[in-house]
This record gives C-alpha cells, sequence and structure tokens, in this order.
C-alpha cells in the first residue's frame, strides 16, 4: 500500500476512534510525550495496560468463579478498574468485551503506524 494512502486510512481510523469514544484527550497527551528518543512510548503504555488489565480482569473472574466469592477481592479488583461492583458478574462479561473492543482497535492503529514507519513516512498528528 502507497504511503500517502496509509496515511489517509491512519487519519480516518484515528477520527473514528475519537468520535466512537475508544480515543480521547489522554491518548492525545501520551502522544505528545513521545519523540525521537522513545518513538514506541505510546505502544509500550497501552500494551502495559492491556497486560495489567487483562490479569486484573482473570484474577476478578476467578473470584468470582469461587463458591464463596471474597468480596473484599471483588472489590479491590473493581476499585482498581475504577468501576461499579453492582452486578459484577455481568458487568465483568461486558468489561471483558470492551476490553477486547478497545485492545483490537488500538493493535490496528499501532499495525497502520509500523507500515506507515516501513514505508519511509511520518505518523500524521491529528490535532
Amino acid at each position: 500500500m502507497e504511503l500517502g494512502s496509509l496515511q489517509r486510512r491512519y487519519i480516518d481510523f484515528t477520527s473514528a476512534l475519537f468520535r466512537e469514544g475508544f480515543l480521547d484527550n489522554q491518548y492525545t497527551q501520551l502522544q505528545q510525550l513521545q519523540d525521537e528518543s522513545n518513538p514506541e512510548f505510546v505502544l509500550e503504555v497501552v500494551t502495559l495496560f492491556f497486560e495489567d488489565s487483562e490479569k486484573l480482569l482473570d484474577e476478578l473472574g476467578r473470584t468470582l468463579d469461587q463458591q464463596v466469592v471474597d468480596f473484599k477481592k471483588v472489590d479491590a479488583h473493581v476499585h482498581q478498574l475504577k468501576g461499579s461492583s453492582a452486578s459484577c458478574l455481568r458487568c465483568l462479561q461486558q468489561v471483558r468485551q470492551e476490553y477486547f473492543l478497545v485492545k483490537s482497535k488500538l493493535e490496528t492503529l499501532f499495525r497502520l503506524e509500523k507500515q506507515i514507519l516501513a514505508a519511509g513516512g511520518s505518523v500524521p498528528v491529528l490535532w
């Protein structure tokens, strides 16, 4: 795929992620911290977030799966996710689905970035 086409695709995809609420000001702030000395800063931060979140979701699932649920642990896990523990099992499934959706969209975004860089271009800055 040609560089200009990749860059247009990147802009369109990123704009859609902002419109759909998958990206926000915090993502823009992360991008501003990325520079030539650490060109994969955003990818590294997001990757760490995914790793930590996946572990936390797994731990929460295991805790809720116990015959006798330790609600102090549930509360601690949920607090880490900054969510509500009212209907935990259903919420957990919903959070997990949302997590994988966001992960998939950001992985696509990072693949586009790599393709643009591999084609000798620079990643467009939207804002």
